[in-house]
């Protein structure tokens, strides 16, 4: 039997589904005034609420004002204000090219939006994973449910309390709760579900999805490798390739980040000159002292902070540790760890780590890090730090992800001009930018031809003589449509 308050909530919850169906019956939501109106008073919901999202990001994930500014509020400004800017464009119907033997008729697609949508966010950025997809729904024209996820407490009764004062509550409305909530959300027809979250969860959707054929967009995760080649021979350019895996390592939430670098591999010979450059920026960047760490989350909660702990139990995982190493359970605290070339059936090298924890394993070429990924699920993104050329084109010809970032890491992610999205077990189905707004579109074709001119081809009235007749016309293409539309209308 479900708890008053679970039961209290349901009953909630598919009285504001049967709002939202009605709401969207209507049509206010098709509206481009309704739209930018919404993503305006998005706009201000976090201008002016700022620092209470600083305080709830640092209630739930310890996240420093710079890193919640830099990996959720700027992000949500940058995203409604670019969509904003780019609405009218978007929503406008696009020409489409016909033949000149379609004349005269012309052609348009149409992008209108699914329906009512649901929307899973994440607890690792629990701001910018509930909010950046809203926009993307908004924009195209949808009703939305959003359910923030119950492992952010914090950032979850933020946006429940938040949301409704800004934006229409008949057309946008969030819902708290925990998976009982969830999984009574599932049981429902949706018109689209947006989700992100683990594998195991989104496999759970999958399958829910499936009863109704809702349409699904899966963000999820995987072993994010990073490449490092002969760049290292460069001081410099060392340098350069260490801090930034440091800040795609450790900076985005500790490491709890499905972008963030899962493992690194290099050639042996460069190893050594790599683990100390790395180890030089933790410390210039986090400190060297577990009880006085700076600039950096904690994790999330007991259970994955003792599931991180478990993976250095191994006593071979535990002697591969070259750096780090120390954790605070009071804290939820894990020092930033390198491990050099951990066992690789592992339980650290075969699951996603999704923690302060940084394997990297070496090669005798780098060339045969292409075959170590492709033995492992499509990661979510590869990160390679290369200039060369040739081995760059075997990368993206040689591999599957969701993404290829060269010499940098996580930028792509604060790109809206480049889709974000997985591949295979990493994912599908794409957002930021326009391609949000095309994850919430049905791109609807429309061809609009005349009565007139009207063909009317004689025959005799012998079956084969049509048949053939006909296999000509198709061999002719558009001239073999037009006959067909037209003249065949009859068999």
């Amino acid at each position: 039997m479900l708890p008053l308050q679970t039961s209290k909530t349901i009953a909630s919850m598919e009285e504001s589904i049967a709002e939202l169906r009605e709401t969207f019956r209507t049509g206010t939501t098709k509206s481009v005034s309704w739209r930018k109106k919404q993503l305006r008073a998005l706009l201000d919901l976090v201008n002016e609420n700022e620092d209470s999202i600083f305080h709830a990001l640092d209630q739930d994930l310890g996240k420093s004002r710079v890193e919640s500014y830099r990996d959720e509020i700027g992000i949500i400004k940058k995203s409604a204000s670019y969509s904003l800017s780019c609405l009218d464009k978007w929503m406008a119907p696009k020409k489409g090219d016909l033949p000149l033997l379609f004349f005269p008729a012309k052609a348009e697609v149409m992008p209108e939006p699914l329906g009512v949508v649901l929307i899973f966010s994440s607890w690792n950025f629990p701001i910018t994973v509930a909010l950046d997809p809203l926009i993307g729904a908004i924009s195209a024209g949808n009703t939305v449910l959003l359910k923030p996820s119950e492992l952010a407490p914090a950032c979850m009764s933020f946006l429940t309390q938040t949301i409704p004062r800004y934006l229409d509550n008949k057309a946008i409305k969030v819902i708290g709760g925990g998976a009982d909530v969830g999984k009574r959300l599932l049981e429902l027809k949706w018109d689209k579900i947006f989700f992100t979250g683990s594998p195991r969860v989104g496999r759970l959707v999958l399958t829910a999805a499936a009863k109704y054929l809702t349409p699904v967009t899966l963000e999820l995760g995987g072993k994010c490798p990073a490449i490092v080649d002969n760049t290292l021979s460069n001081p410099s350019k060392a340098k350069v390739t260490a801090k930034r895996i440091v800040g795609g390592k450790w900076g985005p939430c500790t490491g709890q980040a499905c972008i963030a670098i899962d493992y690194v591999l290099v050639e042996e010979k460069l190893a050594s000159t790599l683990i100390e450059t790395v180890k030089k920026y933790i410390k210039i960047f986090y400190g060297d002292n577990l009880k006085e760490l700076k600039s950096i989350s904690r994790i999330v909660n007991q259970q994955q902070f003792q599931r991180l702990v478990n993976l250095l139990k191994d006593p071979h995982v535990a002697a591969s540790v070259v750096y780090g190493g120390s954790v605070d359970e009071e804290k939820l605290v894990i020092e930033p760890t390198i491990l050099l070339d951990p066992p690789l059936d592992s339980e650290i090298m075969n699951e996603e780590i999704f923690g302060p924890l940084l394997p990297i394993i070496t090669l005798k070429n780098i060339e045969e890090s292409i075959e170590f990924i492709n033995s492992k699920p499509n990661p979510l993104v590869i990160y390679a730090f290369t200039e060369n050329e040739t081995f760059k084109k075997r990368i993206l010809s040689e591999t599957s992800s969701g993404s290829v970032t060269f010499n940098d890491s996580m930028v792509q992610f604060i790109c809206e001009s480049l889709p974000f999205g997985g591949v295979g077990q990493s994912g599908f189905g794409r957002y930021h930018g326009k391609y949000s707004f095309d994850t919430f579109s049905h791109e609807k074709s429309v061809l609009h031809r005349a009565f007139y001119p009207e063909l009317e081809p004689r025959y005799p009235p012998w079956t084969n003589f049509k048949l053939a007749f006909l296999r000509l016309a198709y061999a002719l293409d558009y001239f073999g449509l037009i006959l067909l539309m037209s003249g065949f209308r009859k068999s």
